[in-house]
């Protein structure tokens, strides 16, 4: 029997899919294309500053293995440091493909970190949406931040679960859970998963997504854990729809005591 989930809607299309892929660090094309095709994922992101979608006409296009006409290309501004880096890489994102309209906006604070400039972020989040730009934007999971980038117009907030390409999971659920509860706009945990679990936690806290690239990418098969992360986000999904059992501190008999025999 089916299971009815709430559907997450981005710039007016509805997806079955809550996974997003990154397209970054494969081996080659091939395998990125074997990755997003064993994840069934519908989305992909691509970095406009370092993989080829057509502005290289003499270079491999990645779009050789993703068909626009199948996915959505969602280009990001990755390697961005300014505002001002960020809205021109979103502007060149747009002349190649056809004027849409759809960015993932990420502005870094450094290359140690890679943790979100949130102060350059909002500054172009101001100028992107301004400009119509259905933004997605990757920022902290600092929920004041979050709720200030939906009423600037963020088509969707996506916050870190921990440092980009750390494995470390998400590492502030209470943060999270937060940002999920008191957001009218999707909620797409990016960056810090590192195996099927973590994403099965994102979804279990109300998250309407999840968006990876290393945990797939640089997994010793990345194949196979793209199938992985494909049943996990659909695991969690379904176990928050069904709703979790409350924690306590003591043991609960699972079967009934009515009828029991006793000595009396």
């Amino acid at each position: 029997m089916g299971v009815s989930l709430k559907k997450l809607i981005i710039d007016n299309k509805e997806y079955k899919s809550r996974l997003i892929l990154g397209t970054g660090k494969y081996k080659d094309f091939k395998e990125t294309g074997k990755a997003i095709v064993a994840s069934e994922c519908e989305m992909v992101t691509v970095a406009i500053r370092r993989l080829n979608i057509g502005q290289d006409k003499g270079a491999p296009s990645l779009l050789d293995v993703i068909s626009p006409e199948k996915f959505t290309i969602l280009p990001n501004t990755a390697g961005c440091y300014t505002c001002e880096d960020a809205v021109r890489t979103c502007e060149l994102a747009s002349e190649l493909l056809s004027g849409k309209m759809l960015v993932k906006l990420e502005v870094l604070s450094d290359s140690k970190t890679l943790y979100p400039n949130v102060v350059e972020t909002i500054k172009a989040s101001e100028i992107l949406v301004k400009k119509g730009f259905k933004v997605m934007v990757y920022t902290t999971d600092d929920p004041v931040v979050a709720k200030e980038l939906e009423k600037i117009g963020c088509e969707c907030i996506m916050p870190l679960g921990s440092a980009i390409g750390s494995g470390l999971g998400i590492i502030n659920e209470f943060n999270i859970r937060e940002i999920v509860e008191n957001a009218d706009v999707p909620i797409i945990v990016d960056a810090g998963v590192g195996t099927a679990s973590d994403a099965c936690i994102a979804m279990e806290l109300g998250c309407d997504g999840v968006l990876m690239n290393t945990a797939i990418a640089c997994a010793k098969n990345p194949i196979l854990m793209a199938s992985a992360m494909k049943h996990a986000i659909e695991a969690g999904s379904k176990a928050y729809e069904a709703g979790r059992i409350e924690k306590t501190l003591k043991g609960v008999a699972s079967s009934p005591k009515d009828g029991v025999i006793t000595d009396d």
